[in-house]
């Protein structure tokens, strides 16, 4: 870890005075190399600077630190001549097999090699100079991993969501949680409840990340798969190192489906019959085959009779008939002079009929005459 730096101001530490008992009082302060029966006392050097401690501004709040970090505390203080420095851990002498101090001319470093748990607790610097005193204090916090919630149960499951319950974990790792973080599995279809018996699955996503609640409810799970769940709890260094799984599985059921159908009306599409395209009147000559068309429309498919001057011509070879589509054509071959009349297209279903007419008119041959002149 990097060494604290002295701040520019120096805030917290203390400066103390120290009160002289008469018995010291009445004493003369005598040099170290004079004895007590010396006959001239000689009194001590003065105080040319007070003591005091730069607390570095980094150390002015709780020192926080991981289990295994190195701790390195470099604290300044000032004073002439040198002050006497000591270190207290929790009001007590510190364990020298654990933390060593080195006190230099203007500072006091504080070392832990591998910090523990156990090292954490607040830690006073006094310098003493004289009757005077000043004092600092810092407050270092070891923390580690949490441990893993104690367990977590599979509540309910309905329709694409599952419900889940935890119970928070018996060590925080000295620190305060900062949530939990719960992941998913997918177990293919078909796996017994036994599948943690056959290892755990690879594959795990995140759900819910820095949770601060003991149950949730997953949603959006795919109808058909079946999930295993884990909850991890997390504080300032990081996730539990293991966390526990769920034993049972959340099948996600697919609902059973069940189709009405709604009653279909069944268009009517019946028709009486209804002449579209009418027979035309013509004139035709006398030996040249003639045709009469029309267009007829009607359900269900009507019967086509042809009369000729109101008398049925079905059955009459000179004349053929034909209906293809709602065409219907009438075929007059080689029509003489007695072939002209009224033609009559008749169609006829159990919804009605109709009927359309029109007139032929059948005319000799041309004859071409010669006439020359002589």
């Amino acid at each position: 870890m990097e060494g604290a730096t002295a701040p520019e101001v120096a805030l917290g530490p203390t400066l103390k005075m120290k009160e002289a008992s008469p018995v010291d009082a009445e004493k003369p302060q005598t040099s170290p190399q004079q004895g007590a029966d010396s006959p001239i006392p000689q009194l001590l050097a003065p105080l040319e600077e007070q003591p005091k401690i730069w607390l570095p501004r980094a150390l002015r709040q709780t020192y926080i630190r991981k289990v295994g970090d190195t701790v390195n505390l470099l604290i300044p203080f000032q004073g002439k001549p040198k002050p006497r420095a000591t270190w207290t851990h929790n009001s007590c002498a510190l364990d020298a097999s654990r933390v060593s101090v080195r006190n230099g001319e203007r500072d006091s470093i504080l070392f832990i090699r591998e910090a523990q748990r156990a090292d954490s607790g607040r830690y006073q610097l006094s310098v003493q100079l004289g009757g005077l005193e000043a004092t600092a204090t810092i407050d270092i916090l070891v923390i580690e991993r949490p441990g893993p919630p104690q367990s977590i149960k599979l509540v309910d499951v309905w329709g694409s969501n599952a419900t889940l319950e935890w119970t928070p974990p018996q060590d925080t790792g000295n620190a305060t949680l900062l949530g939990y973080m719960v992941q998913k599995a997918d177990i293919k279809s078909g796996v017994s409840h036994s599948w943690h018996l056959l290892g755990t699955p690879k594959l795990w996503f995140t759900v819910l990340e820095r949770y601060h609640r003991t149950n949730c409810i997953i949603s959006n799970l795919i109808v058909g798969n079946s999930y295993a769940f884990r909850v991890f709890a997390e504080n300032e260094c990081g996730l539990s190192e293991t966390a526990p799984v769920t034993a049972d599985l959340a099948h996600i059921q697919k609902a059973a489906t069940v189709y009405k159908t709604k009653g279909f009306a069944q268009r009517d599409f019946s028709e009486a019959p209804k002449f579209t395209q009418p027979l035309a009147d013509c004139t035709t000559v006398t030996g040249y085959d003639t045709q009469l068309f029309c267009c007829v429309r009607a359900t269900p498919k009507p019967k086509i009779i042809w009369l000729k001057n109101k008398m049925d011509i079905q059955d009459n070879p000179k004349y053929r008939a034909l209906t293809q589509l709602g065409i219907c054509s009438l075929e007059i071959r080689k029509p003489g002079p007695s072939d002209g009349g009224i033609y009559t297209c008749k169609a006829v279903n159990p919804l009605g009929e109709a009927s359309v007419d029109c007139r032929v008119d059948v005319i000799g041959p041309f004859i071409t005459v010669n006439i020359r002149m002589y």
